[in-house]
């Protein structure tokens, strides 16, 4: 397993995004985030986001659970993705691109601006056919405001399958 932080500070110009769905130093962010060894590496079924009873992290969290051999995520590309999203303390998805048909993806132009700055960065990196846990902050997430079914200062994890990158 890989576990990378982005620090808080260098994010600190991050915006809030509607998106549709909703770095780089090795070792531990403030906290401690769902281990990806909960995490099923099977890519063809539906990941589970386990509760976590630590301290959310006050960092990006990136932990791949299967890292892949094809083409990799970079800013500029077009990617197709598969994911789950969850709230940190309890694991209870808000979302999902699998509820929506098991071959659905979700694409997402790295960089644009498509999605929260945590989901984007969370991609960045990864390889084709690779699952990564990625745990967001509030504040490269919805912020004090929250969206939708989340609510204001919501700390986040997303399971995400690589299914291509193009571009």
């Amino acid at each position: 397993m890989t576990r990378r932080t982005v620090s808080g500070a260098l994010l600190a110009l991050s915006l809030l995004l509607p998106p549709a769905a909703c770095g780089e130093d090795e070792g531990a962010g403030s906290g401690s985030a769902s281990s990806s060894a909960e995490i099923s590496a099977d890519l063809g079924s539906k990941p589970q986001v386990p509760a976590s009873d630590g301290e959310p992290p006050t960092d990006l969290v990136i932990e791949d659970v299967v890292v892949g051999n094809g083409a990799e995520a970079e800013v500029g590309s077009t990617v197709a993705v598969k994911y789950v999203g969850a709230f940190y303390e309890t694991g209870e998805e808000f979302d999902s691109s699998w509820s929506r048909g098991e071959d659905e993806t979700l694409p997402v132009q790295l960089g644009a601006g498509m999605v929260i700055e945590g989901f984007d960065q969370g991609i960045t990196g990864m390889k084709e056919g690779g699952r990564r846990s990625v745990t967001i902050p509030s504040e490269l997430g919805y912020g004090p405001r929250g969206q939708g079914p989340i609510p204001g200062d919501a700390t986040l994890v997303f399971v995400i399958d690589l299914v291509e990158v193009s571009g």
